[in-house]
């Protein structure tokens, strides 16, 4: 007996998530041409509404009671999980996250059965389904309104990127890249002030949220240049005032050997207590650090709270934004206390008190750390997100969960993004058991 009915959640960690993993048009082709049933949970704020999704042909309910199988966003809380249920969403448990752990520990009690969105990945391990081009899409609209209104603060009442708002606050992602464009026309005739000159944006990896933020940059009259060059721009009587300039940094940029030996890519990943940070070369020489990269606490950190202190004991240093998309808390900016919400987005660290303050004002630099990016673009993240969902839908709800873990038909990219099976941890993920408690 397969299962036909697959619940879509009412997203409830954040005020502000407004995402959904399936659309009322997806629903609606999984109905019409799938035959699939499907049960929305109703929510007054999901950005699209009840009503498009019963239009669509779904059924909109006030609980997923009749849903063996349910697609949500972010974490669930622990008093909604259902025994033997299976749940699809970003679990934050593959790095053993404590915070998520007694969750972890619910569903195992219940029996139920876990895939991780982030842990669906092709044979390259490239990984299929994502919001992370949205978080760099929102991450840099938000950092270019951040460093407006900084800038305003420092005294440039007139400043270009006044024109940029904070993303939530455009209907779609083509409004949006309006606004920016018209920011870019304005910098490329009137050029920026000679003593924000040169301007520069600096990018922490290359993958999916850098993408993003580097769509949004390159709406600006920019021009790439390499590490290297990003050192030698000093001179900046000669360089054109109109022109924003990017680099672009890798791991080799951002890390070196202890030892003094070649950086080797390889051996950064198997042994990354090896390696010490060779970023803060390059810090001095920014006005906006867009941090993309991932990051775990085996590695190095770029800016580090001893850092800021020795670079803001000198003159007002240039960097006046850092973008830190990341957003792991005490992580690779290790001034980003906690991630940030929409509604209230951006805090000043000050490195003399190490201590924050929210807003726009104060001493020490600015740091934008919104935790749900993609949600301030929440119509454009969703059909994207849903569109690579799509094909995995209806071998996710028909699959046969009672059966073992090897006799499990389900597309390889799906088994392998499996978690949980029936509560227990799957062969690849037994390395979590150490961080469950007791």
């Amino acid at each position: 007996m397969h299962n036909k009915t697959i619940g879509i959640r009412h997203e409830d960690k954040y005020e502000m998530e407004r995402r959904t993993p399936v659309t009322p048009h997806h629903a609606a082709k999984l109905i019409r041409e799938e035959g699939l049933k499907v049960i929305a949970e109703t929510s007054p704020k999901r950005v699209f509404s009840d009503q498009k999704y019963v239009e669509a042909g779904a059924q909109v309910d006030k609980d997923l009671k009749a849903c063996p199988v349910i697609f949500g966003v972010k974490e669930i809380p622990e008093e909604a999980f259902e025994k033997d249920k299976t749940y699809v969403f970003f679990s934050h448990v593959i790095k053993g996250q404590s915070y998520n752990m007694p969750m972890l520990q619910k569903m195992m009690d219940l029996g139920c059965n876990l895939i991780d969105y982030e842990c669906i990945v092709d044979d390259q391990n490239k990984r299929l389904i994502f919001f992370g081009k949205y978080a760099g899409l929102a991450g840099m609209i938000n950092s270019l309104w951040s460093l407006g209104q900084r800038l305003k603060e420092y005294g440039h009442a007139e400043n270009a990127f006044l024109g940029i708002k904070q993303a939530q606050h455009y209907h779609s992602l083509q409004e949006a890249k309006a606004a920016v464009s018209k920011v870019g026309r304005q910098i490329a005739e009137k050029g920026i002030p000679q003593e924000l000159q040169p301007l520069t944006i600096g990018f922490t990896g290359y993958g999916n949220v850098s993408i993003g933020a580097q769509e949004i940059a390159n709406l600006l009259p920019s021009k790439e240049i390499t590490p290297a060059q990003l050192l030698e721009l000093r001179n900046r009587s000669t360089l054109p005032g109109n022109i924003i300039y990017k680099v672009i940094f890798k791991e080799e940029d951002i890390s070196r050997h202890k030892e003094g030996k070649a950086f080797d890519l390889q051996d950064y990943f198997a042994n990354p207590q090896n390696y010490e940070n060779d970023f803060e070369k390059y810090i001095p020489h920014m006005t906006v650090l867009m941090n993309c990269m991932y990051w775990d606490s085996r590695y190095p950190r770029i800016v580090t709270k001893k850092y800021l202190r020795e670079l803001f004991a000198k003159d007002k240093p240039k960097l006046t934004v850092i973008g830190d998309i990341t957003c792991d808390p005490d992580g690779s900016i290790e001034c980003t206390h906690k991630g940030t919400a929409i509604e209230d987005p951006v805090f000043v660290y000050d490195p003399d008190t190490d201590q924050p303050a929210m807003g726009f004002k104060g001493h020490g630099i600015l740091v934008m750390a919104v935790d749900i990016l993609p949600s301030e673009l929440p119509m454009d993240a969703s059909v994207s997100f849903a569109n690579a969902l799509y094909p995995f839908i209806k071998p996710i709800a028909e699959a046969d969960y009672t059966k073992n873990f090897e006799d499990l038909k389900l597309p390889p990219a799906i088994k392998r993004a499996l978690i949980l099976h029936r509560g227990e941890l799957t062969p690849d993920y037994q390395y979590i058991s150490k961080h469950l408690k007791g």
